[in-house]
């Protein structure tokens, strides 16, 4: 896959005496301001605009601290935030793909590891392992904290389409039961966020701000 060659870095370059593995890292935090670029279709509660994946990533990791007492297993608060702040960062060379767009979705794990495979590769060989493996954890899911963390992904989200009163919600095609399924993984990790994320999901269903599904609320 091809990306832009043209790392941020380059534009103007460290010094010579700035070498070695510090030169990789700041190459490496340099190229990774592009995040703040990037928009999502979630909108802000606070604002009339669309947040961006550095805003969102930074919600996703107060979020952990604030609610990590609700994770039905034990996590690791520090690591979950490691995970919550890693993951979207492929999306600098991948694109955001929304939630609702099945097209998108189609094309997303692919896209994604190749950004993974040359965004990470800009670090010291042994922060390029540690850092992929957050993200392939975040990405299977496979520890308690990856669950909570993917939980936050989807939590997050939920809360602003609340507070917009339906945002994206409002997807041509998307009905109450389609947000319903493509939350349920917040039930992976937390039985009672996924109580209060159906609540929500149930009362904008009766307030007309998603297309009513089969699963009715009472």
């Amino acid at each position: 896959m091809d990306f832009e060659d043209e790392l941020i870095a380059q534009r103007n370059p460290l010094p010579d005496a700035v070498g070695g593995r510090l030169r990789e890292q700041l190459v490496f935090l340099a190229e990774v301001d592009k995040l703040k670029t990037v928009l999502r279709r979630s909108p802000l509660a606070a604002a009339d605009r669309r947040e961006n994946d550095a805003e969102h990533s930074w919600h996703l990791a107060l979020m952990v601290a604030v609610l990590a007492e609700h994770s039905d297993e034990v996590i690791d608060v520090g690591r979950t935030v490691q995970l919550v702040v890693v993951h979207d960062l492929v999306e600098i060379y991948a694109g955001d793909t929304p939630l609702y767009d099945d097209e998108g979705r189609e094309s997303q794990q692919q896209r994604e590891i190749a950004a993974a495979d040359r965004l990470f590769g800009l670090l010291p060989d042994d922060q390029e392992r540690y850092f992929r493996e957050l993200w392939d954890e975040f990405e299977a899911r496979r520890s308690p904290e990856a669950r909570f963390a993917k939980a936050m992904d989807r939590v997050q989200p939920l809360l602003l389409n609340w507070l917009a009163g339906g945002g994206t919600w409002r997807t041509p095609g998307v009905t109450a039961d389609t947000v319903r399924e493509r939350k349920a993984v917040i039930g992976e990790a937390s039985d009672p966020l996924w109580t209060a994320a159906r609540s929500l999901i149930d009362e904008g269903e009766r307030r007309g701000w998603v297309a009513p599904g089969e699963e009715r609320p009472d």
